[in-house]
């Protein structure tokens, strides 16, 4: 009995650090969703006295890109190293997210097949 109780409980934890990893897995990919939408949508400036000015997207431009004449105002809001601190700040997350996510698959998976052999262990003793 203690050994099933062991085996649950491993179990647990490897889905909790399956869970964990698949939660980091999701926050990487919505940095990656948000710095699509900064890259690739145009936006509006607010500026005081009510006078919003639209720009066009960093990328998407007919110009090429956003940084290929056009006004400072636009090119300074959305600058490329904030673009690339988003895209950065998402590497490490889904790393970590992935090495937890394999780590509790590849557990849970091992318990199972510990369990399945021990169990045709003990069919094949009663036999």
């Amino acid at each position: 009995m203690r050994v099933l109780r062991y085996d649950l409980a491993f179990r647990a934890r490897a889905r909790r650090t399956q869970t964990w990893g698949f939660a980091l897995l999701s926050a990487a990919a919505l940095l990656w969703v948000w710095f699509g939408v900064l890259l690739l949508l145009p936006y509006t400036l607010e500026r005081a006295y009510g006078e919003d000015r639209k720009c066009e997207s960093r990328l998407l431009t007919d110009r090429g890109t956003a940084d290929k004449g056009g006004d400072d105002t636009c090119e300074s809001e959305r600058d490329w190293p904030e673009l690339l601190g988003v895209l950065g700040l998402s590497v490490p997350v889904a790393v970590v997210g992935t090495a937890l996510y394999t780590s509790g698959s590849v557990s849970h998976r091992l318990s199972e097949h510990a369990a399945e052999v021990a169990r045709l262990s003990q069919a094949q003793d009663a036999t």
